[in-house]
């Protein structure tokens, strides 16, 4: 147990040390590329779920599912927003 919260804890900090050192310019095309790895989170978690026997890991199941989903769905209103963005500048209009 403690090995595991050692890794999700250094597992975190270089993900934020990543993220953080990412341009602006590819955070949109990052962002769609994570969209399609989420949607392989949901049907993952899917399947895992379907095949649970205890309650407990239903329900762990379930929250997974969801979270992945809002992570899917916040990504695509992300990538909208900046696509957008970009949209209007070509036809000449200022932000």
């Amino acid at each position: 147990m403690i090995l595991q919260l050692l890794i999700f804890i250094i597992a975190s900090v270089v993900g934020y040390k990543l993220i953080s050192d990412v341009p602006k310019m590819l955070h949109t095309p990052l962002m769609s590329g994570m969209n399609a790895l989420s949607g392989i989170t949901v049907i993952g978690s899917i399947v895992i779920t379907a095949t649970a026997i205890k309650l407990e890991n239903r329900i762990l199941g379930s929250a997974a599912i969801i979270m992945a989903v809002i992570n899917i769905m916040a990504g695509f209103q992300v990538t909208h927003k900046m696509l957008k963005k970009f949209k209007d500048n070509k036809t000449g209009d200022d932000v």
